[in-house]
């Protein structure tokens, strides 16, 4: 394998700019996910390695980068390899690299050989003993955050974090707060949230203040 082909002690500026993007996007959103990505990028290298015609640090480039679409983004329905991708070619990565993010959960069709390594890879991270559970150790810390922020505020008698913590639902009490209430209560929390929490995309916020009558017929 040629030099060009290898990772040497000395980075380039686009493995450089790679790892800067990690970092800042575990600032954002930080989580097990990071050494996750850390870990897949180790082990696309060793085997990009081994593989004459790929080249190693494009390899490593892709582990990093492969979840970085778990970072805050306007478009929080679509799924976070789609808006790694979208990243990436923001960013003027590749095209071999952002086709490797886009289609590591198969949102896009696999056009090299690096595609299949981060897959594979990416797999492999998740089998490690312990990492699962980190991960879901991490989302029940956060939607629990998110529900006990809520909690916090006067009125309140339930709230539920739904849709994977993108939505939380908040039930308050219809003798304690009245509809204009309602309404500041909203956008207190989402504000709340926003300066207080770390989270992908964004947190809708739902008050609900409901008053039933009940009556029966004999």
């Amino acid at each position: 394998m040629n030099e060009k082909q290898r990772t040497t002690s000395t980075e380039s500026h686009t493995l450089t700019a790679a790892k800067v993007l990690l970092f800042e996007a575990g600032k954002q959103n930080p989580g097990p996910w990071i050494r996750h990505s850390e870990f897949v990028a180790e082990a696309a290298g060793k085997i990009a390695s081994q593989c004459p015609d790929l080249d190693v640090e494009q390899a490593v480039i892709c582990g990093l980068l492969h979840d970085i679409g778990k970072v805050p983004d306007d478009e929080p329905e679509l799924p976070h390899a789609i808006l790694g991708m979208k990243l990436c070619e923001k960013y003027k990565e590749k095209p071999d690299i952002c086709n490797a993010v886009g289609a590591h959960h198969d949102e896009v069709e696999m056009q090299t050989l690096l595609a299949p390594i981060v897959q594979v890879c990416d797999a492999i991270s998740g089998a490690r003993p312990g990492a699962r559970r980190e991960i879901v150790e991490a989302y029940i810390k956060r939607l629990n955050d998110l529900e006990q922020l809520a909690l916090s505020y006067p009125g309140v008698v339930k709230t539920y974090a739904i849709q994977a913590g993108r939505e939380l639902r908040v039930i308050v009490g219809a003798d304690k707060i009245d509809d204009k209430d309602t309404e500041n209560l909203s956008a207190e929390i989402a504000k709340k949230i926003q300066d207080e929490m770390t989270y992908p995309g964004q947190v809708k916020i739902t008050v609900i203040r409901e008053t039933r009558a009940v009556s029966y017929a004999k």
